[in-house]
């Protein structure tokens, strides 16, 4: 604001600068009145143009208003009050509000208010001006200086409002941030080493039934250890893929329907339920590392339901693509999900599967649908996923 009004200033510095220097009188005055003229010019352009480099000096030196006042006075005394000088005049005071506050505003009210009455006085004494008129231009000086100094006071409060508010902003978008965080390595946990430490639990009391049967199988039992080991060894890899927050399907890594197909082998081979994954027809679109890892989170976990939940004997996963939106398509032929299942059920109950396809989807920007869909039967996972442009 403070360099709006010295551009102001500037501009009726210069439309009046001709009349002052014609009125002066020939010599002394002259050399006066364009020495003002350079001085307020300059003054009012390097202020317009460097605020923010000289505004801070103007701040601490208040001597530096005072001499540009004196200053102006000269051409006010030689261009007379009744030019666009006036304005200027006016100007003082205002930017006395706006950069030293109420105490600045009526001291250099009062001093501008005080060269216009002299000047007012001396230019017009052989003729009885109107009380009116010579008051109009100290009134207007004590006006501006009020006004500056209360939008002073206006911006700061709305400074320090901005502030608070964008204090308040950074602890909300922090307390965001962490609530994502939590419930993203809730999901990772959940998809990832929660599921692989509930087989290691299984393939265990397996291995203790069959160790504690009146003839065990040594077979029977070394194929039931060694599953507890792969078990136990894919365990800690996932909790170090997801404390180092590593990433799978790297460029130059797998593609991606390869690496769904081999999920889907050694989830057949760990559980026993069969998992069909027909070669699509034409070649799937490469997926962004972060946009596969999502969709395989959502296929693993709709096989684990299936086989856990579900009593399925067959999983059909198929994907197809159709210009700019694969579909992905993960059905079961098991019992179903029970009528009236909501989201907001699972969570309360403890069951976060379905609530964590659904937020993966939403992160991948993908719409799933989840319920029978054109079958009699069994539960459906649909997909359908933008995919970036080329």
């Amino acid at each position: 604001m403070c360099r709006q009004v010295f551009g102001f200033r500037l501009a009726m510095i210069v439309v009046s600068a001709p009349a002052a220097l014609l009125n002066a009188a020939p010599g002394l005055g002259t050399r006066l009145a364009g020495a003002a003229v350079v001085v307020t010019v300059m003054v009012s352009y390097v202020l317009f143009r460097d605020w923010e480099r000289f505004g801070p000096l103007l701040l601490r030196h208040p001597v530096l208003l005072a001499a540009d006042t004196l200053f102006g006075s000269f051409l006010l005394i030689s261009a007379g009050p009744d030019t666009t000088l006036a304005y200027v005049s006016v100007c003082t005071p205002l930017l006395a509000g706006l950069v030293y506050s109420w105490r600045g505003a009526a001291c250099f009210a009062s001093l501008q208010s005080l060269i216009l009455l002299l000047v007012h006085a001396t230019l017009k004494a052989g003729r009885h001006a109107p009380v009116a008129e010579s008051l109009l231009l100290p009134g207007l000086c004590v006006i501006a200086g009020a006004m500056g100094s209360t939008l002073r006071n206006l911006m700061l409060r709305f400074g320090a409002a901005t502030q608070a508010l964008t204090t308040v902003q950074a602890r909300l978008a922090a307390a965001e941030a962490v609530s994502a965080e939590r419930a993203r390595l809730a999901r990772e946990m959940h998809d990832s080493v929660a599921k692989t430490l509930y087989g290691v639990a299984l393939a265990a009391d397996g291995l203790a039934a069959t160790a504690s049967a009146p003839a065990p199988d040594p077979v029977r039992v070394r194929e039931q250890a060694e599953l507890v080991s792969r078990s136990a060894r894919r365990a800690a890899a996932e909790s170090r893929e997801l404390l180092t927050d590593l990433r799978r399907n790297q460029p130059g890594e797998t593609p991606f329907w390869q690496e769904l197909s081999y999920r889907a082998a050694d989830f057949t081979r760990r559980t026993g339920l069969r998992v069909d994954t027909p070669v699509p027809r034409s070649a799937l679109p490469p997926l962004p590392p972060a946009l596969a890892r999502h969709v395989l989170a959502i296929v693993t976990e709709a096989l684990e339901n299936a086989h856990r939940h579900a009593s399925a004997t067959r999983v059909d996963v198929r994907a197809a693509a159709d210009g700019r939106l694969l579909r992905l398509t993960i059905h079961d032929d098991g019992t179903g999900l029970p009528p009236g299942t909501r989201l907001e059920e699972l969570r309360d109950s403890g069951h976060f599967g379905l609530l964590g396809m659904v937020e993966r989807a939403a992160q991948a920007g993908a719409r799933i649908r989840i319920g029978k869909g054109t079958h009699e039967r069994g539960t459906e996972v649909r997909l359908d996923i933008p995919l970036p442009p080329p």
